[in-house]
């Protein structure tokens, strides 16, 4: 912890000649490029001895690149540093100078003393003099409060990026030369010491980002600070590009943890925590195959906390997308399990998606995201009245919430809004429903599929535009019927019947398949994958209408009945 001494002995003139002599050193280094390029094997040395002096060099390449990194870095941070420091400084000054002008005295600890109020004030003005001297202290309060802050802050920063240096923490990246692994080094250091709002909002984050300049909005592209992979209203490819750099870091830890679990014996105690960690450790390879993928995929949520980890995983650009969809899975939905299907079928939506908007549409671009976001409720899992129970609501409202401020940030990251669509199924449109019953998400279609409630029987709590709220219910689907969360969607006046039977598109030139079951819906060439494609792709006069109505809707006492097995 910083303190109003330490700041006061703070030489900034010290870091300038630490930048100075950084700099030199990096110069040095960089003018070696040529050089190290020149000493690779030559051209048609075989061999042992070849193979032998092509790894030293290789080694010796990368030992260059790293310590170019980690020199531009350190000096970029020094040079930030120093400016913040000097900035404090005055501050500090000005609070001097304004305590020593009205007879206030500033303690070491930081705390302010009044040591020489005026004499003789005229009766008629001590009031107005006592207020204003308390006018005065406040500020200078404030002034010590935000020097102190601002210290610790830089204080920080700056020892982040030396530990990270010291540690070989600082990847070169894929630079091809010395000279671009000193820009990689450069824009690490200047991220590093950028700080965001604590806890911002979405529309918070958007506008912390929006007001940095374009150098610093470029160095957070290049080499964003792990915080940044999870903060909605931060940029998709910011964030992608962030939880992609905590991969490694995240399975280290977790591997770390599984270790220290198993060292020595695990207890009937530890069983399960064993059970989550190795889980979190499936999950993180399942993250990176998906990752893989072509299209390209973007990384917006890697949270390895709570039961499970969780992530978010786009096909498409959601930063330039005119179409956005988010599909919200339900029960037994989990990243080491089910994340590369969802993916596989938001990729094969998007596409169907895309030849919408490409045929019948404006030929707007779409994106696809698969959204495991919270923990979902697991078969056998829990008991019916743990709060983690498919029969309670808590974990729909508990991921709704977060989902909410998901989609918040999508619209918030960008200069223009996105036809955004939310899809939900099963427990997923339970969860689904309570995030749009959040309000001010932004949501411009809704299409929930399989679904045992949204959390009301009234469309408006959805806050969504009238007439844009859809739902799918399949043949032999009893899940539908249940009405669990909020009632049946079925009976909701305001939402809309789209079909999930045998057809044909509305131009009548492709045979569509019936979806049938509960896992049945986003199935190739179906009538409900068609409805969906053509909301997403903002064509609603391109879906096939119908009702799927399912025993427990035509038998009254239904409803009823499956409930009070909950």
């Amino acid at each position: 912890m910083v303190s109003l001494s330490d700041v006061r002995r703070w030489e900034p003139d010290a870091l300038e000649k630490v930048f100075a002599a950084l700099g030199k050193h990096k110069d040095r280094l960089v003018g070696l490029d040529d050089e190290l390029e020149g000493s690779a094997r030559p051209e048609g040395w075989r061999g042992q001895a070849a193979d032998a002096a092509a790894q030293s060099h290789a080694g010796l390449t990368r030992v260059m690149r790293e310590l170019v990194v980690e020199v531009a870095g350190v000096r970029r941070a020094v040079a930030e540093t120093t400016d913040e420091v000097e900035a404090i400084r005055r501050l500090l000054r000005e609070s001097d100078d304004l305590a020593e002008g009205h007879g206030f005295e500033i303690t070491a600890e930081g705390g302010v003393r009044d040591v020489a109020p005026p004499d003789d004030v005229p009766e008629d003005q001590v009031e107005q003099v006592k207020q204003e001297r308390i006018r005065i202290r406040d500020q200078i309060v404030e002034n010590i409060r935000t020097v102190l802050q601002r210290a610790n802050r830089a204080d920080d920063e700056l020892a982040k990026v030396l530990a990270d240096a010291d540690r070989n923490l600082m990847d070169p990246g894929r630079g091809g030369s010395l000279a671009d692994d000193a820009a990689t080094g450069d824009s690490r250091g200047l991220a590093a010491t950028i700080d965001a709002p604590r806890n911002g909002t979405p529309e918070e984050n958007a506008k912390w980002w929006k007001s940095l300049s374009p150098e610093e909005q470029e160095a957070l592209r290049k080499a964003p600070p792990a915080w940044l992979g999870n903060r909605d209203g931060i940029p998709a490819q910011v964030r992608d590009v962030a939880n992609r750099n905590r991969i490694d870091d995240e399975r280290e830890a977790l591997n770390a943890e599984k270790a220290e679990i198993e060292r020595g014996g695990v207890s009937d105690d530890e069983r399960k925590r064993l059970e989550e960690v190795t889980h979190k450790i499936e999950s993180i390879g399942a993250v990176e195959k998906t990752l893989e993928r072509q299209p390209s995929r973007q990384l917006l949520v890697l949270d390895s906390s709570g039961e499970r980890l969780k992530a978010a995983v786009a096909v498409g650009d959601v930063d330039t997308a005119d179409h956005v969809s988010v599909f919200t899975p339900g029960l037994n939905s989990t990243v080491n399990g089910t994340l590369e299907g969802l993916d596989h079928q938001m990729n094969q939506l998007r596409a169907q998606s895309q030849h919408e908007s490409d045929r019948h549409g404006e030929g707007g671009q779409v994106a696809a995201i698969s959204w495991i976001g919270y923990e979902t409720p697991q078969d056998h899992e829990h008991a019916p009245w743990h709060e983690n129970s498919v029969t309670r609501s808590d974990a729909a409202e508990n991921g709704g919430a977060k989902l909410n401020e998901f989609f918040k940030g999508i619209n918030a990251s960008r200069d223009t809004d996105p036809h955004l669509t939310a899809l939900g199924h099963s427990y997923g449109s339970t969860t689904t429903g309570y995030a749009l019953q959040g309000g001010g998400h932004g949501v411009d279609d809704a299409i929930v599929f399989g679904s045992p409630g949204v959390g009301t029987d009234d469309v408006e709590d959805l806050h969504v535009p009238e007439g844009h709220t859809y739902r799918i219910e399949a043949r032999n689907d009893p899940v539908a019927d249940f009405g669990r969360f909020g009632g049946d969607p079925t009976h909701m006046e305001g939402v809309q019947d789209l079909s999930a039977k045998e057809s044909t598109e509305p131009d009548g030139r492709q045979k569509l398949s019936e979806s049938t079951g509960h896992n049945g819906y986003v199935a190739d060439d179906s009538t409900s994958q068609h409805n969906m494609a053509a909301v997403v792709a903002g064509l609603p006069d391109r879906t096939v209408r119908g009702e799927g109505r399912g025993v427990g809707d035509y038998i009254s006492w239904a409803p009823s009945k499956i409930r009070d097995l909950f």
